[in-house]
């Protein structure tokens, strides 16, 4: 069965650590994607997605704007990041490793995301103040950890008494809330 993702109610949120002794956040909204899924199968058949790299929000615009520049995102020349899964891996009722295809930059990577699965529920559907409903939503959550130099995104500067001023990981989390296709 065909799920769309609702875009006002679908994120991305990253963290990456900074200075060495805290964190920099940061999201980006509106993502749009599809998934295939059957409830009561208890897994995902696939997903796919693709969003606009500038819409990166951290909520300091000097910093957003590095960001998009060419020392991390370079989005005028990588205007999109996107994932397009490979296999599902069954973990536990609602809960499963789903590998693929992770696009930044222009450099395409393997990655797993551990995904769980909220549940499914028919609620109202509201188009321009009218409620077109009920329809079926979907939610689902998931999580991973990535090396930012495995897709080029490789700028930093030392620290005076060591280390560096951008970490290496970046913990990702999606939040998908999924609209079943009428």
């Amino acid at each position: 069965m065909r799920w769309e993702f609702e875009p006002g109610h679908t994120a991305a949120a990253f963290r990456c650590r900074h200075m060495m002794v805290t964190w920099v956040r940061g999201h980006f909204k509106n993502i749009r994607g599809t998934l295939e899924y059957e409830p009561g199968q208890e897994r995902l058949a696939s997903v796919e997605t693709e969003f606009d790299a500038a819409s990166l929000w951290t909520g300091e615009a000097e910093r957003d704007a590095h960001l998009r520049s060419a020392d991390f995102l370079d989005v005028v020349n990588h205007p999109k990041i996107s994932f397009r899964s490979t296999r599902v891996e069954l973990l536990a009722r609602n809960e499963c490793t789903l590998h693929g295809e992770l696009t930044i930059r222009g450099t395409t990577r393997s990655v797993p995301l551990h995904v769980r699965y909220f549940g499914d529920w028919e609620t109202p559907y509201w188009e321009e103040g009218v409620d077109k409903g009920p329809l079926i939503r979907a939610g689902f959550e998931a999580t991973t950890v990535i090396n930012r130099h495995d897709f080029g995104v490789s700028w930093n500067a030392p620290l005076p008494a060591g280390g560096f001023v951008v970490g290496d990981q970046v913990w990702i989390t999606i939040d998908v809330e999924a609209l079943r296709k009428r």
